[in-house]
């Protein structure tokens, strides 16, 4: 997929109707390049994506093609871009889970040679009480002064992510860099035709500051319609957060287990035998079935002289000292061997 690159004035900062430091990028839509191919096809592996034109093609909801002229008047207020329904979820904030950022930086110190960042789109999900990013994944690109070429392998990606996760959407975009340039607004346009309201992630890998500064945006269209469209980020507050922590449980050991079930026989031979001499005694009344099932136990236990038992345990217990004695023997053998070839 191709981006075609606008033309762009340089970026300004505003400050939003919020209170927060806005950056606005005054975007000026060029004449429709050619191509060789129409307006949202696809040239092979790529799908050709151009701004705003006359025709009205890959223009965003209230935007309008810059060929339109319109008499000059005063700038109206913001124009409502891709949004969900009501206020931004969460106060404004966006809930990252450390797994991120493990798996961008990963991705950065596994790039391309010669690229100077990376792209990736960030999976999670959204409610009316917040936005919750949980996954992420890179998406290959290029970059030039003309134009941005993004790998359709990332749609391939998602659709075999939603087999594994399906409650998880596509809910924004990430990229390794400290400010914000015209080729991420060409990129977030696009991530805005995907998913509603799309969040914009930058995590400074370059540490301009001595720090990994992650901040995350929102943007909104600005200007006068029919003219030059705007593109304000809003910044969002970032904060962290995890899943509930696995609980490690050791396994027993045989000793234990042979133990508890010892334990636990040595309780039910009680109980019987208390049952045994309550009938006995006449404090409760004999049951046929159960004497029944109480014979029917004696008879399956093997009549075994006890001379002969505490032989045949002796047996097993020397034949389980003498494998024990073998593997510290074998052990010991293989880290002498080990010494002296290190010699």
């Amino acid at each position: 997929m191709h981006l075609q690159r606008r033309s762009c004035s340089s970026g300004h900062a505003s400050r939003s109707p919020g209170g927060g430091t806005s950056i606005g990028l005054s975007l000026s839509p060029s004449a429709n390049a050619s191509t060789g191919c129409g307006s949202g096809s696809r040239c092979g592996s790529s799908r050709i994506l151009r701004p705003c034109g006359s025709s009205g093609y890959n223009c965003l909801p209230g935007q309008t093609p810059a060929s339109a002229q319109a008499p000059a008047q005063t700038p109206a207020p913001a124009l409502p871009g891709p949004a969900l329904p009501g206020p931004f979820p969460g106060g404004r904030v966006v809930r990252l889970h450390p797994v991120i950022l493990a798996s961008i930086v990963d991705s950065y110190e596994r790039r391309n040679e010669g690229a100077a960042r990376v792209i990736g789109a960030l999976l999670g999900t959204v409610d009316k009480h917040s936005v919750e990013v949980t996954n992420c994944f890179s998406v290959p690109h290029n970059e030039s002064e003309d134009e941005v070429a993004v790998d359709m392998v990332a749609k391939n990606t998602y659709e075999l992510h939603k087999k594994v996760s399906p409650n998880e959407l596509i809910l924004s975009w990430y990229a390794t860099d400290h400010d914000i340039t015209e080729h991420s607004v060409l990129i977030h346009e696009y991530y805005s035709r995907e998913a509603p309201n799309p969040i914009h992630l930058t995590v400074d890998t370059s540490l301009q500051n001595g720090r990994m500064s992650i901040k995350a945006y929102v943007s909104t269209l600005r200007g006068v319609p029919g003219r030059t469209m705007g593109v304000m980020f809003t910044p969002l507050t970032v904060k962290y957060t995890c899943f509930s922590p696995n609980r490690m449980i050791g396994l027993s050991s045989d000793l234990q287990q042979v133990g508890g079930a010892s334990a636990h026989i040595q309780d039910a031979l009680s109980t019987v035998l208390q049952y045994a001499e309550d009938v006995l005694s006449g404090k409760v009344s004999a049951d046929n079935t159960v004497g029944r099932f109480l014979m029917s136990l004696v008879n399956q236990v093997p009549k075994i002289v006890p001379d002969d038992l505490e032989t045949m345990l002796n047996s097993n217990i020397n034949d389980l000292l003498m494998v024990t004695y073998l593997a510290n023997l074998t052990q010991s053998q293989i880290a002498l061997n080990e010494k002296l070839v290190n010699l």
